[in-house]
């Protein structure tokens, strides 16, 4: 029972608090909404800037970003595959932690785990994608301010740009929260603190953090 409930309060937990980041109060908006704001102020500073190359190694510095913990969350992930594929590893681990009695093997603890690295490695996946999108939306802006088209290009490639950032949060908060799982090897109690200590930790991020303060700086 006690299992139950701390896996219930850190699934309710990991979708409350993507759904606050990325819908908060209008009185008090989140980094993630504030980085929103300076996405569309940057392409739209991008239609007058010339030569535009700045802004090329900014979008190449995303995707590097994104392959890197894409790349990480793969080899994570099968690190966990290889060890619930060693049985006797993880009866071994189960006797030195004295976990017998925990309720739960320990193979679904670990596969709890790698579900959330899963989530973590497609939404890197996706978000690397949409940032060559922005990439080509970017280079599809015409060099003629006056041109038409050119403020909603890169009013386009700005839209673009903010869903791939939320894919590379979501990521994020995804990893965050397969560190928390990894508790639950001690038992559920350790499983519902480590919950509430990254929940603590994201919002505090998000809406108490010194970064937030300088984004609202005017």
């Amino acid at each position: 029972m006690a299992d139950a409930i701390a896996l219930s309060v850190l699934i309710l937990t990991w979708v409350l608090t993507g759904w606050l980041v990325e819908h908060p109060p209008k009185s008090r908006p989140s980094v993630t909404v504030l980085m929103a704001q300076y996405r569309r102020d940057w392409l739209r500073q991008f239609v007058t800037r010339s030569p535009r190359i700045f802004d090329a190694n900014i979008i190449d510095s995303l995707r590097q970003s994104t392959a890197f913990f894409a790349s990480a969350s793969m080899i994570a992930i099968g690190g966990g595959v290889a060890l619930i594929g060693n049985v006797s590893t993880l009866e071994g681990l189960a006797h030195d932690l004295t976990l017998e009695a925990a309720g739960v093997r320990v193979e679904l603890k670990i596969i709890l785990v790698l579900l959330f690295l899963a989530n973590a490695l497609l939404k890197f996946v996706w978000s690397h994608r949409l940032f060559g999108y922005c990439a080509i939306l970017m280079a599809a802006v015409p060099n003629d301010v006056s041109d038409p088209l050119a403020y909603p290009r890169a009013a386009q490639a700005a839209a673009i740009n903010i869903t791939a950032a939320k894919s590379f949060n979501r990521g994020l908060q995804a990893i965050y929260f397969a560190l928390a799982a990894i508790t639950w090897l001690l038992g559920p109690w350790a499983l519902l603190a480590a919950t509430g200590i990254t929940c603590i930790v994201l919002l505090r991020r998000e809406f108490a953090s010194a970064s937030r303060q300088v984004m609202l700086a005017r």
